[in-house]
């Protein structure tokens, strides 16, 4: 090998051990799941684009994944990803998920499939650095396409800013699993975004965003409105966030309440929720609902997660014995950077007369991100 050669291969990789010995002082964290941020004591806006977590990754964000999150890393010599087109002005990025599932529901045929569960694009234009930028996730399959988020940002996400366009409401957890009761029955998840205004604010243990939106109750009338917003404390171990929200529409008005928190034990991260649903418009009157999640993120090694889950889910308080309750298990393996194997198995309890409440689930995905 010529010198030069050698000090190219030199340079590169002190590059990339300059670039990671940054990262791991300003982030730790990489994708959207928030045990993440609880494992390592750190927000979300640490890593994505996003403030509210979700969605295209910043370069520390893509950095970290390429070389600490991952079981193994990148081979010596390989360029550092970061998603950048156009240096501090245009990035690009992409999710896609892919997987086997198998269900089974009592006095019913077994379901078993493969299918594509998503393939999201991302783009960030940074018009002005820290002022001005606008951010797109597309999702391109299955079936058309359909634009999920497209804001314009205005401000610095390090301290205030304001969103204007179509994006994730912030309100709990933003969970990976849309299907989970906390974010189905609120209707607040990342296969709900709404369109309107939010401004969020950002300091060093404290964070808080009010929206101002449509409402998806609202999508056929063109009438009434959404109010949504969230306060959140981080610590080093442990964070506590209290959320709200109130729609106001011919449908009926949906008043709702949140209480969410995590806590980092050694290798372990505990996250729980606990929402309050009150719905107006149904033939008896308001009903009051009350979904809940309680999950466990055991980080055994270097890639490896086992991710336990609880949750509990009462359609309405005035009605006993109508509970209904999930279980499930889930591994995680990211052998590599940006890529991430999920096997899992899930557990429906419910009223004994409904075959659905009770059925029982599995899979087993692969997860590409970069």
């Amino acid at each position: 090998m010529s010198s030069s050669a050698r000090g190219e291969r030199w340079s590169s990789r002190w590059l990339r051990i300059a670039l990671l010995c940054l990262a791991w002082g300003e982030i730790r964290i990489a994708v959207a799941e928030p045990y993440l941020a609880v494992q390592t004591g750190y927000k979300c806006i640490a890593c994505h684009v996003n403030p509210t977590g979700g969605g295209m990754r910043n370069a520390f964000g893509d950095l970290f994944a390429q070389n600490v999150m991952a079981a193994r890393g990148p081979p010596a010599g390989a360029p550092v990803w970061t998603g950048q087109l156009l240096p501090d002005i245009l990035r690009i990025g992409g999710d896609l998920r892919a997987d086997w599932s198998r269900t089974t529901t009592p006095q019913s045929p077994t379901q078993q499939q493969f299918a594509l569960e998503q393939m999201r694009m991302y783009a960030d234009l940074s018009v002005i650095p820290n002022q001005l930028g606008v951010y797109v996730d597309e999702g391109v399959a299955p079936g058309a396409a359909q634009t999920m988020e497209a804001y314009i940002r205005y401000g610095d996400t390090s301290d205030w800013y304001l969103k204007a366009g179509r994006f994730y409401l912030a309100f709990g957890w933003r969970l990976q699993d849309q299907t989970s009761f906390v974010r189905q029955v609120t209707g607040i998840n990342m296969n709900a975004p709404d369109n309107g205004l939010e401004l969020g604010l950002e300091r060093e243990h404290w964070e808080a965003q009010l929206d101002l939106t449509n409402g998806a109750a609202n999508a056929q009338s063109g009438s009434g409105y959404q109010v949504t917003g969230q306060i959140i404390r981080t610590q080093s171990i442990w964070r506590l966030g209290i959320a709200g929200s109130f729609t106001q529409s011919s449908a009926g008005n949906r008043e709702m309440s949140g209480l969410f928190a995590g806590l980092r034990t050694g290798p372990v991260a505990w996250l729980g929720e606990a929402d309050l649903v009150r719905q107006a418009g149904y033939p008896d009157g308001t009903r009051t609902m009350t979904p809940m999640l309680a999950e466990m993120d055991w980080a055994l090694h270097k890639g490896h997660n086992l991710k336990l889950t609880y949750e509990f889910y009462d359609p309405e308080l005035s009605v006993p014995n109508n509970a209904q309750t999930r279980w499930s298990a889930v591994y995680e393996l990211t052998p590599i950077p940006f890529l991430q194997a999920r096997a899992g198995f899930r557990r429906y309890q419910g009223i004994p007369q409904n075959n659905v409440q009770n059925q029982t689930f599995s899979f087993v995905e692969l997860h590409g991100f970069y």
